[in-house]
C-alpha cells in the first residue's frame, strides 16, 4: 500500500520534511516513489504539488494525518493556508479569575434587566 508521508530532513531541533509517496513498509527516510513538495514547520512554509498528491489519492495512496491537514489547508498554488489560533491558554488562577469576573457580570446585567422591567410593570396597574 502506498502512503503520503513526511520524511524528515534537516538538523537537530531544525527539522525540514519533504512529502513524498512511498510504500508503506519502506523506512521513513526510504527512497520514495515520487517527491510532491516540502515543507518547515518553523516557518510555515510549504510547496505542495495537489493537483498530483490528489492524483495519488485517487489512485489509492493514504495520506497520514498530518499530510492530509496540510493538503486541506493548501491553497493553489500549493503554499500554506496557516490562520494563527487566536486563543491564550491561561493558568487556572486566571481562569478562575475570568470566570468569576464573567459571572459578576452576567449578574450585574441580569439584576439591571430585573430593575428595568419591575417599574414597567409597575406603571399600568397604577392607572
Amino acid at each position: 500500500m502506498l502512503k503520503i508521508r513526511l520524511k524528515r530532513l534537516g538538523a537537530k531541533k531544525a527539522p525540514t520534511y519533504r512529502i513524498i509517496v512511498i510504500n508503506s513498509t519502506t523506512k521513513r527516510e526510504g527512497r520514495p516513489v515520487q517527491e510532491l513538495g516540502h515543507y518547515n514547520p518553523k516557518t510555515k512554509v510549504m510547496k505542495l504539488d495537489l493537483a498530483a498528491a490528489q492524483e495519488w489519492i485517487k489512485k489509492g495512496a493514504q495520506p497520514t494525518d498530518t499530510v492530509a491537514y496540510l493538503i486541506k489547508n493548501c491553497n493553489e498554488d500549493g503554499t500554506l493556508n496557516y490562520v494563527k489560533k487566536e486563543t491564550v491558554k491561561l493558568s487556572k488562577k486566571a481562569q478562575a479569575k475570568a470566570q468569576a469576573e464573567a459571572e459578576a457580570k452576567a449578574a450585574a446585567e441580569a439584576e439591571a434587566k430585573a430593575a428595568a422591567e419591575a417599574p414597567a410593570e409597575e406603571a399600568p396597574a397604577e392607572a
